[in-house]
Parts: structure tokens; sequence; C-alpha cells
């Protein structure tokens, strides 16, 4: 696996494809290990799709995967400040940038601390963070699912044991960050990636959607109707204050990354790269 150093740590990568450059922002705690492959959560599952329109550059995020972190906490700019590093070092001209949860929220700050070094963002489920209420619904709820309470501030990893062996998707999640984790940066590793993980996702990161309007990168704000985490009402509030928003509204889905939300993606990604008008005073505002 190819590696490039950034930020001060060296970040692994796998990339796939040819053209516009698009750089993939995985959910928390999932990599680009081919073990993700099939996994709800992971562009791992759709690297081909994606690869088929664009150069795809798929890194593993500081702590997961092979990318090492040398300690303290992970918080979403400093993720945000990665990949705008890893861009640079790779030269990567202005690509496209597409989260899905956790990583989503990483792509919008990416668009808000570096409006030029992209040209369009994709934010998939992930922007509940952006709510400055530590008590909001998808907040609360992942507070419940990994630390077994909605009040908890630590990871409880005996309540979300239990939990898992209840609900298949997070016996899976676990199984996969064990075998993935802790077989790249040793026994346990998998556990204090959730610490640090818990401690970023469990309240508001201090971005609202008042520092939306820097970003100038036409941003599609994509959703499920039956997301637990993120409404539809939210997501609509999110795309109203972006200077060039859009919301799309996946009928009938959960938080989920599927195949039906990534040819929204790409659609998205082609109708703005096709757009000469949009191109043309997108090039404008980055000089």
């Amino acid at each position: 696996m190819p590696s490039v150093v950034a930020n001060g740590i060296e970040m692994h990568y796998v990339e796939a494809g040819s053209g516009v450059p698009l750089v993939l922002v995985d959910n928390a705690m999932v990599s680009s290990n081919p073990i993700w492959a099939g996994h709800p959560s992971a562009y791992r599952t759709h690297l081909d799709a994606f690869a088929e329109h664009f150069h795809v550059v798929l890194p593993d995020n500081r702590g997961s995967g092979q990318t090492v972190h040398p300690g303290g906490p992970i918080s979403h700019r400093l993720l945000a400040d990665d990949l705008i590093a890893m861009i640079d070092a790779l030269g990567l001209d202005r690509p496209l940038i597409c989260g899905f949860s956790d990583g989503a929220e990483v792509a919008s700050i990416v668009g808000i601390r570096s409006p030029a070094s992209v040209r369009a963002i994709v934010n998939h489920s992930g922007y509940e963070l952006f709510s400055p209420d530590p008590q909001a619904p998808g907040i609360v709820l992942t507070r419940q699912m990994l630390g077994g309470h909605p009040d908890a501030t630590h990871a409880d990893l005996a309540a979300l044991t239990a939990l898992a062996e209840q609900v298949d998707e997070l016996r899976v999640l676990c199984e996969r960050m064990s075998l993935d984790h802790d077989a790249a940066q040793g026994a346990g590793h998998w556990q204090h990636l959730l610490g640090l993980t818990y401690e970023r996702i469990s309240r508001p990161h201090g971005y609202t959607i008042a520092d939306l309007d820097v970003i100038i990168a036409p941003t599609l704000v994509l959703v499920g109707d039956r997301d637990p985490f993120c409404s539809v009402e939210e997501a609509a509030a999110f795309a109203r204050a972006l200077p060039d928003g859009e919301l799309a509204v996946l009928p009938g889905t959960d938080h989920v990354l599927d195949a039906a939300s990534v040819r929204v993606a790409i659609d998205f990604f082609r109708r703005r790269l096709d757009d000469p008008v949009h191109s043309s005073s997108r090039a404008a505002a980055t000089h």
C-alpha cells in the first residue's frame, strides 16, 4: 500500500481509476483494508464504481488501518488538516471529496478550513455534529450505542459488546475492527481507537452551519429518509446554509452507504464537472 507524509504522519492509502481526482473519506473506525468490502459503512465496497469515473484516493484516516496516530485526541479539525496536507503532498489538483457519516463531517470541514482545496463536496449523512446542542438526537443516539447511556462520557466496551450480541450490524463492525486495526497496529488497538473515536463523535465539534458560508465548492447533502442519526429536516437546513448547496433524499433508506447513494454522488460530481458556467465561476473564485 502506498503512503505519503502529511501533517506529520505517514498516511496510507489505496488508489484506483484515472481522471479528475476524488478523495473518499471513510466513516469512523473504517479503513481501506479489503476486509471492509461489503460493509455498509465502507467506501472499499464501492471503490470500483467510483474508479470508473475518477482517479480515486481512499486513505486510512489517522489511527485507522495502517495509518498510525502518535497520540492525543483525534479531532475533526485534525482529520481535516490531515486530508488538506495529503492533497498537497500528493499534488492532487483540487480534488472532489466525498465522505460518509463521520467522514462527511470531516469532508465539510475541509471545505471550511481550505475552501480552494476542493472543487466539489458530497456530505453523505454527516452533519449532526454541526449542531451546537450536545443533546441533539443523533448525538444522544451515538452516546447510547457506544457508551451504553445517553449521557455517557466515554466508550463502554462491555455495553457495546452486549448490544453487538443483539444487533448483527454492530457485531460485524466490532469483528472487522479487531481483524483490521489489531493486525495493522497491535493487539487491542481497535479498543483504543474506539475510545478516541467516541471522544470525537459524542459531542459537537464546534463548527456550526454559520461556518458554511465560506465553502465555495458546490456541495451535495445526501441523506436517507429513515436515517436515525441525521434527519431530513437538518439536511435541508444544512443545504440551505451553503452558498452552493443541493439536497438529495434517498427514499426508504437508513444510515447506510449503498449502491444507490454512490450513484447519486457520482451523478452530482459528473453534472457539476460538466457545467461550464459553474466551472468558470468556481475557477475565478479560487484565484
